[in-house]
């Protein structure tokens, strides 16, 4: 059997072991409900709902594992999609480096997907998908800005911040996730990169290999603070008012 016809394999991770503390107190940030429903939840349907991922491996907090496992029995998933999860790290690094290499062999691109994107829709997910399918080893959905943005000395005593300059609005990019990697390449970024991280693909650019950019999409939003679940639930209602779902 050649190369060429073997099928591609897409998993996702969902590291959801950090707490949220910006949305205050309670339970960790991704049990979080949306409609009465766990953020979590959401997040590995949004995964799920794209054909072409074949697993969803969740890394749970390290003492929390059994809760996820219970929190997914108790949901309905798509019947199609493989379901696992792992006990996670310290860092949001580690999360996803202990979900990586739960990862079974035949695998070929990885999604990292934040637990707190819960309502991405499945054209995004499958647009980054098909650039991996493509031959990119690192994809990013993101979106142009809204605002000017500006570069500031920052201050910690609360006296106004100077600012340094103004980037150009139009080559800057707000990114979101899913993220999607070819599995070799992320890999060898985890293993190799430690400093400056701020997300999957900032590692990969550290390896020196190419990311690129696809089309992100406005109800992809992280939900951070209070006012994020306000603005979620109102999407959620939008989406059962406009084709029940």
């Amino acid at each position: 059997m050649s190369d060429q016809s073997l099928p591609f394999r897409t998993a996702a991770v969902i590291p959801a072991a950090g707490r949220g503390v910006r949305l205050g107190p309670g339970a960790p940030k991704a049990l979080r409900t949306l409609n009465g429903t766990p953020m979590l939840i959401h997040a590995v349907r949004a995964m799920a709902a794209s054909r072409a991922v074949s697993l969803v491996v969740v890394v749970a907090p390290p003492d929390g594992a059994a809760e996820v496992k219970s929190l997914l029995a108790d949901h309905a998933l798509p019947d199609r999609t493989d379901f696992l999860v792992v006990p996670g790290g310290d860092t949001r690094q580690e999360s996803v480096k202990l979900g990586l290499d739960a990862l079974p062999p035949g695998i070929d691109a990885v999604l990292v997907h934040d637990a707190a994107r819960p309502l991405v829709p499945v054209d995004t997910v499958d647009g980054v998908i098909e650039a991996v399918r493509d031959g990119a080893v690192a994809v990013v959905p993101a979106l142009p800005l809204a605002d000017t943005v500006k570069e500031v000395e920052p201050r910690t005593d609360g006296s106004p911040e100077p600012v340094l300059a103004t980037p150009e609005r139009a080559r800057l990019r707000a990114v979101q996730t899913p993220q999607g990697f070819a599995r070799e390449t992320l890999v060898r970024a985890h293993e190799t990169v430690t400093d400056n991280v701020t997300d999957d693909a900032s590692m990969v650019e550290q390896l020196g290999e190419p990311v690129v950019v696809v089309p992100g999409h406005e109800e992809a939003f992280k939900v951070t603070r209070p006012l994020d679940l306000v603005l979620a639930e109102a999407v959620l209602a939008r989406r059962r008012a406009n084709d029940g779902f």
